[in-house]
């Protein structure tokens, strides 16, 4: 490992290892999640019961709401809170003074803070969607396994660029806090997050029409994209075509975010200047 990537490692570390100790706050999340996730179950088993053929079945339907729950915190809703502070105090100016890429320093902060929150939900979401509910026969209602063995390796690799493209939204959501000196400048992201990355409905359930917009903005990556390749519904070209989606707007938020950030950093001062 060179010099230069040791700050971002560091940081990697500390604010992953800070997070996995707010484990309160996390089981109240699971516990709200698995309403959430119970209440969306029953939703989809009332809409296929009445449903003519859909793109995907109630079990890969269930499987995905389940999904969704256990990687929620993974979701981009809001601008790093300490940063907001900052933004609002007039401490932000001291981003400037560190000896590191400030970009790149909020975009390690962001995916530890991402990563640490999902997984400690990720595992007790797991063992009881996975494991306790069909040991209580309510397997119609579980989370099933991936598709296949190449399936789980894609998902592997697709739900890691989720983390890196939430990170990457989430420092855009920091500029803009910064811009316009204030938090509620991320007020918006919730509502563009929440519809289009497929947590409320499945995207591959929209009409026909909408599809092809749909698989190409930026938050199908979020979600709809990894979950699909999950349990079979994207595969081969699809499959290599959704990651590729991904891998594009992980690098155009990186490059808009960087020209952002200078213009915006550039006309930050120092207190009392």
């Amino acid at each position: 490992m060179t010099g230069a990537a040791l700050p971002y490692v560091a940081i990697l570390r500390a604010r992953f290892a800070l997070m996995l100790q707010y484990r309160a706050a996390a089981f109240a999340g699971f516990a709200t999640q698995c309403w959430w996730g119970a209440i969306k179950v029953m939703v989809l088993a009332a809409f296929y019961a009445g449903a003519s053929r859909q793109p995907i079945d109630l079990a890969q339907a269930i499987t995905y709401s389940w999904l969704g729950q256990a990687f929620f915190a993974l979701l981009p809703w809001q601008a790093d809170g300490e940063i907001s502070e900052a933004v609002e105090s007039g401490n932000i100016a001291y981003e400037r003074l560190r000896p590191v890429d400030t970009h790149l320093f909020w975009f390690a902060r962001a995916a530890a803070q991402r990563g640490a929150s999902t997984l400690l939900r990720l595992t007790p979401m797991f063992a009881l969607a996975a494991i306790v509910l069909p040991m209580a026969g309510l397997r119609a209602w579980a989370w099933r396994l991936p598709a296949t063995s190449m399936a789980a390796a894609l998902f592997a690799v697709s739900i890691t660029l989720t983390m890196l493209l939430s990170a990457g939204f989430t420092v855009l959501l920091n500029i803009a806090v910064t811009a316009l000196k204030t938090r509620r400048a991320a007020n918006l992201a919730p509502a563009l997050v929440t519809p289009l990355s497929g947590m409320i409905i499945p995207l591959v359930l929209m009409p026909g029409w909408a599809q092809p917009f749909l698989f190409w903005q930026p938050f199908a990556g979020l979600a709809d994209i990894p979950y699909r390749i999950y349990f079979g519904n994207l595969t081969g070209m699809s499959a290599a075509t959704g990651l590729a989606a991904q891998a594009l707007w992980v690098v155009l938020f990186i490059v808009i975010g960087r020209f952002w950030m200078r213009r915006v950093m550039s006309r930050v001062d120092m207190q009392g200047s």
